[in-house]
């Protein structure tokens, strides 16, 4: 081959070419390079070859145009012949067809060829060859560069040669990068590998050869659009370095890039933002002139404006994260000026604006910025400056608004950590004082953390151990703080003091606080005091029996948090092998009898049962514990113990190693288990159950104990029939033949020998038996032991008595629980949902006869009289639909007169128990919806939801009457079912939403009951106060889409007919005006009034104040209409709707109040001329014309007022309809 190359090369350079082409490329490349490479500069071939390739080339490229525009299958080769046969046979167009790409192939791998001897030419190593001559070659084969497309291999390689003449500055380079610029940056965005972005990058030179403003390269613009937004742009330093490049190509490109920029921002993740602050102040950075004025005052100055009035903290976050590529940079000579400059016209205003969200994004970025100053001043200019953002820093420690206090408190210890070195002593002491101080005891739950949080930021700081010497101790309290995870911070606050040789952490909280804590707290707490504690208590650095004997000294100080100890320890780190042995210290301790007290055996036998619990898990050791554990032995364990709780872990123990061990205490389980008045209230007891459940399970005694527990529910369901006249079904008395337990010496301790004192005692019992009942229930062996008992029937039946009783009488007898209720309604579900096919029928009975009760504890509220007994009061059992229909009637809204009478507490223990026990009946309904058993009763069920809330707000106003009374524990008891009840009913209208659709919409109690949970939401902040508004709001932001979507679907879906959905709208506003509305009017009306009444706002406005909790849930609500037409015109319609009713009324301080709310902040100025809104607009001829009437009508000057500025809102509104699109005619108005 070579020999041939060789005499071909001799003859001609045509010859040479033409053998070349024939040649495989990838075996010919070392040939083809020793030949072109031997050329000398006098060699003939030299000055005759490149012209030659031009030719070639051009003559291959012609031939694959035409080959392209139109095939001629002749000029293929012929084809061997084939013999005729039916089955290989091919049409001619197929045959026709592969001919034409296989010539096309043919061409395409001559001009691999070409392209690689130009190559070998452009760079011979002595430059034998005349670049000048070789770039027609060169420029013919970049010219058609695009229409090698198909051919990666080929066009890269042309490409890559285009690519190396612009490096290598060969002449007329300028002529190889029109084509090849494009094809790279589209390789680089197809491929995403970081080699083409490397290629990019290092031709960036060349782009300044296109005019920018020339729209035949749009092609290109659009490319380096996509570049920006690229991620592998993004994420490689070439990249950056590249976009930053492009910002200084034009002036137009510049502003189309900051614009792509800023519509990622909204949406970017953290990586992107930070990246995309790199690339702009690389771009800033390398720009003069009018280039960088773009950036710095027409986008950067739009960043900082926008990063403090952004509408959500997430947004404003991103922004910042954009801005982090100046801030990071602030040494960069003229970045501290810029900063400056943006910022301190706008960011001191706006940390003193009455918005609270402006006043917190300003925070933010001004703990970004801090220290603010001017680098081109006196120090004694930038001292004042200094001052003045420690003035405003401190005053925001006192906000108004705990979001922003807790932005505060940590950013100052922020500060604090950073610039100890140059902050006053003096400022210091001022702001650590107010954070030790005040934020630490500030009524926020989340002030209090962001202070603990900030402490231990601050500890980074060495120069802050002095002082934080004195002040730490001021932060014990906080050990005794009621919300969890304040607690859990301390502590992580004391396990870094542990680590710190300079503190001692006992000093901070005084052990016995920390002892008492620990006995006590929840588990996350208790955890982490166990790591805190472990290196004192059960040092691994010690001796086993050393180790043992700390902590038995703990135990002895105190028995119980040296208990939670023992059950941390393993999973703190302590060995399994050292922790047997502390075991067999505990029991020597006990059977010794060295004169322990029952509180110390108690800590002793509950730390042996929470060491066991994971020891038993170690194989290594469960011969031990079992070989320790004899019955003997438990036998005297037990015979020690004394309280429940020591009783109990003798349970725990003996369960978990063998039944024989246990055999003896079965009769003190049943006691136990029997014994359970107040069990749904008392959870240590509980606890002592649930070991006495598990070891009657191991000794398979369940069903025995499920006997008893079913007799007693039987004799209180009597008594229910005896003192009530509630009807009981007629069963033959619960009789089996006992099976033959597995422990023969086992003797029962029954309760029903027992005869208790009155009915109250008797039902206390079966709320206890319903509460084991449902625990029960949740285990999955336990439920299928009640499943499948035939006890089950008597049970369901005695607990369906029980539960009629606890919802009907629950206003006559404070002792009513909704535990029955539960237990009933979960045996129910988890019957249905064992055999849907045979007990759907029976859950639909479960739910009617609930609400039947409720009925009845309805109607009886409301008439003042005592519920009558079911046999006066039964109803007509035939027509099931009519009793929906007919059931649910709203309860009145002032108080009962049976409640009116008795004393303050009984009404508040009365109120609780109702409230408790229709939650209970909301709960199962959800729950029965929720597992689709019951489609056919939604309305029913929205029915009965907007009576409980509406109960609930009437028992709030009784309360509010004596609200300086209202115990603490009943307070608490409220709260809790005002969230469950609220979520619960929140959840009731997401599912009947998800079931419904175009063909089935959801029924009008939909609408009904979002807007009572509204009312709801206000009532409780006018009743109740902010505290508990607070609580309640927390539970209800979850399901604001689903709130909203319910508030709209009223009309939503009769969108396309805005005349029917207003006529609807305005059926169901009448026949229940919603009290949310005037709420929201009155909030609205005070906002307008402090500009001019600003020195008379503290004495005649307390709106602001009173329902700052709600007007913070409508904030939320309209951040979340945001975008959604639909939902914001039927949202609107509501409120237009309602001002019309205001109209009707004269109230205009209403109609003032919501057309202010839906103009200014509902639409705004982006749909000045309300365009789309059609249901908006539909109800505008009803309200615009009739406020015009009203002010004719009005003599009182006030009431004038108001109307006309109602007038203005909705003037160029109605205006822009009437003469703009004739949507309104002047006869109307």
């Amino acid at each position: 081959m070579e020999k041939r190359l060789h005499s071909s090369l001799r003859s001609s350079p045509e010859d040479f070419l033409s053998s070349a082409a024939n040649l495989n490329l990838k075996s010919s490349k070392p040939t083809l390079k020793s030949l072109i490479h031997s050329a000398s500069l006098s060699s003939p071939i030299a000055s005759s070859l490149p012209s030659a390739l031009h030719r070639s080339i051009s003559d291959s490229i012609l031939s694959f145009q035409n080959l392209l525009d139109h095939p001629d299958p002749a000029q293929s080769p012929p084809s061997k012949r084939h013999r005729r046969s039916s089955r290989s046979s091919k049409s001619r167009s197929e045959v026709d067809s592969e001919s034409n790409e296989y010539h096309k192939q043919q061409v395409l791998d001559h001009l691999h060829v070409f392209a690689h001897i130009a190559r070998l030419c452009a760079f011979h190593p002595g430059n034998a060859i005349s670049h000048a001559e070789l770039l027609p070659a060169v420029g013919a084969l970049h010219d058609n560069l695009r229409i090698f497309e198909s051919d990666a291999v080929l066009s890269n390689e042309i490409a890559s040669l285009c690519e190396e003449w612009w490096m290598e500055d060969l002449p007329e380079r300028a002529m190889l990068v029109s084509q090849t610029l494009p094809f790279l940056l589209s390789r680089s965005l197809t491929l995403q590998k970081k080699v083409d972005v490397h290629r990019v990058y290092s031709l960036r030179d060349a782009f300044h050869l296109f005019d920018f403003e020339d729209e035949s390269i749009e092609d290109l613009k659009m490319l380096l659009m996509r570049c920006v937004i690229a991620p592998l742009y993004l994420k490689t330093e070439d990249g950056r370095k590249f976009l930053a490049f492009i910002f200084g190509l034009s002036s137009q490109h510049s502003k189309e890039a900051l614009a792509m920029i800023k519509s990622q921002i909204p949406f970017g993740r953290k990586s992107m933002l930070e990246a995309y602050g790199d690339v702009l102040f690389r771009a800033w950075k390398g720009l003069e002139g009018d280039l960088r004025n773009e950036i710095e005052d027409g986008f950067l100055q739009g960043l900082v404006d926008g990063a403090i009035h952004a509408r959500s903290e997430a947004l404003a976050a991103s922004i910042r994260r954009v801005l982090g590529g100046f801030i990071n940079q602030r040494t960069t000579d003229g970045v501290e000026k810029l900063l400056f400059r943006l910022a301190e016209p706008v960011i001191f205003r706006s940390l003193q604006v009455a918005n609270s969200n402006v006043r917190q994004n300003a925070l933010y970025l001004l703990l970004d910025l801090f220290p603010l100053e001017d680098p081109d001043v006196t120090k004694e200019v930038k001292d004042t400056l200094l001052d003045k953002q420690f003035f405003l820093l401190e005053r925001l420690l006192m906000d108004d608004c705990p979001d922003v206090r807790v932005v505060a408190v940590e950013g100052c210890c922020r500060i604090l950590h950073l610039f100890w070195e140059i902050i006053p002593s003096p400022t210091i002491t001022k702001m650590l004082t107010k954070v030790f101080d005040e934020m630490s005891h500030d009524l926020c739950s989340e002030v209090r953390l962001s202070s603990l949080n900030g402490i231990i930021y601050l500890l980074g700081n060495p120069q802050s151990h002095e002082i934080l010497k004195v002040l730490l101790p001021r932060l014990k309290h906080l050990m005794l703080d009621k919300i969890l995870i304040v607690r859990v911070a301390l502590v992580d606050l004391l396990l870094l003091l542990r680590d710190n040789c300079s503190f001692q952490f006992n000093k901070v909280v005084d052990l016995n606080v920390l002892l008492n804590t620990f006995a006590t707290d929840q588990s996350p707490v208790a955890q982490k005091i166990t790591r805190l504690l472990l290196p004192s208590y059960f040092p691994s650095r010690l001796t086993t029996e050393e180790a043992c004997n700390r902590c038995v000294a703990l135990m002895m100080r105190s028995p119980l948090a040296g208990a939670r100890f023992c059950e941390f320890a393993l999973l703190e780190g302590a060995s399994p092998k050292s922790l047997m042995q502390l075991v067999k210290v505990f029991v020597g301790l006990i059977l010794a009898n060295k004169k322990l007290d029952a509180a110390q055996i108690e800590g002793l036998l509950v730390a042996s049962s929470n060491i066991c619990s994971y020891l038993v898990t170690e194989p290594s050791q469960q011969d031990a514990l079992k070989e320790l554990f004899s019955g003997e032995k438990v036998k005297s364990l037990f015979a020690a113990a004394s309280a429940g709780r020591a009783q109990s872990s003798i349970f725990n123990i003996a369960s978990t190693f063998s039944s024989e061990n246990g055999a003896f205490l079965l009769e003190d389980c049943m006691g136990l288990v029997t014994d359970c008045s107040g069990l749904s209230k008392n959870v240590e007891k509980q606890a002592e159950v649930r070991s006495a459940h598990k070891l009657l399970v191991s000794c398979d005694a369940f069903d025995d104990m499920l006997e008893v527990l079913t007799r007693h529910l039987q004799k209180t369901a009597y008594r229910c029939h005896i003192k009530f006249g509630t009807e009981v079904s007629k069963q033959s008395p619960f009789s089996v033949k006992r099976k033959k337990c597995k422990v023969r010496n086992a003797k029962w301790k029954h309760v029903s020998g027992k005869k208790s004192s009155n009915f109250e005692d008797d039902y206390s019992v079966a709320v206890g038996i319903s509460w084991q009942i449902k625990d029960l229930l949740a285990l999955e062996d336990t439920r299928k032991a009640i499943l499948g008992s035939q006890a089950m029937d008597h049970v369901f039946a005695a607990l369906k008595v029980l539960s009629e009783v606890s919802i009907v009488q629950c206003m006559n007898c404070e002792y009513m629980d909704p535990y029955p209720i539960l237990a009933y309604t979960g045996l129910s579900l988890h019957m249905a949902d064992s055999s849907r096919s045979s007990s759907e029928t029976m859950l639909d009975q479960v739910i009617d006869h609930l609400l039947v009760c409720t009925d009845k504890l309805f109607e009886a509220s409301d008439s003042g009289m005592p519920v009558k007994s079911t046999s006066d009061t039964r109803q007509e059992n035939g027509n099931r639909a009519h009793h929906r229909g007919s059931r649910h009637r709203e309860p009145k809204k002032s108080a009962s007169s049976s409640i009116e009478s008795g004393s303050v507490n009984a009404k508040q223990q009365q109120t609780s128990s109702k409230v408790k026990v229709l939650t209970a009946v909301l709960k199962v309904i959800i729950d029965s919806i929720a597992m689709d058993f019951v489609p056919h009763l939604h309305g029913s069920c929205l029915k009965f939801t907007s009576a409980h809330i509406q109960n609930i707000i009437s028992a709030m106003q009784l309360l509010s009457i004596n609200k300086s009374q209202l115990k603490e524990e009943n307070s608490k008891d409220i709260i809790m079912c005002l969230r469950s009840s609220f979520s619960y009913a929140a959840k009731l209208l997401n599912l009947v939403l998800k079931s419904s659709s175009e063909a089935s919409e959801p029924p009008n109690e939909a609408f009904k009951l979002v807007n009572d949970l509204l009312d709801l939401i206000a009532s409780t902040e006018l009743y109740l106060g902010s505290s508990c508004t607070s609580s309640l709001i927390t539970a209800a932001k979850p399901w604001m889409p689903d709130l909203i979507l319910a508030l709209g679907s009223a009309c939503m879906l009769k969108q396309s007919q805005a005349e029917k959905a207003y006529s609807t709208m305005s059926s169901l506003i009448k026949l229940g005006f919603p009290s949310w509305p005037q709420i929201l009017a009155k909030i609205e009306l005070s906002e307008t009034s402090e500009g001019s009444l600003e020195e008379e706002r503290d004495h005649n406005i307390s709106e602001p104040d009173e329902f700052s909790g709600f007007k913070r849930l409508m904030e939320t609500m309209l951040s979340l209409l945001k975008g959604k037409f639909n939902l914001l015109d039927a949202v609107g319609l509501i409120l237009l709707t309602c001002s019309v009713v205001g109209l009707e009324r004269k109230d205009f301080g209403l109609v003032l109040g919501l057309l202010h709310f839906v103009r200014v902040k509902l639409i705004g100025q982006e749909n000045k001329e309300w365009n789309g809104l059609d249901m908006m607009l539909v109800s505008l001829p009803d309200i615009y014309p009739h406020i015009e009437r009203e002010m004719e009508e009005q003599s009182h000057e006030e009431e004038r007022n108001k109307l006309q500025t109602a007038r203005a809102l909705l003037e160029p509104v109605w205006m822009y309809h009437v003469y703009e699109t004739g949507r309104f005619s002047v006869m109307e108005e």
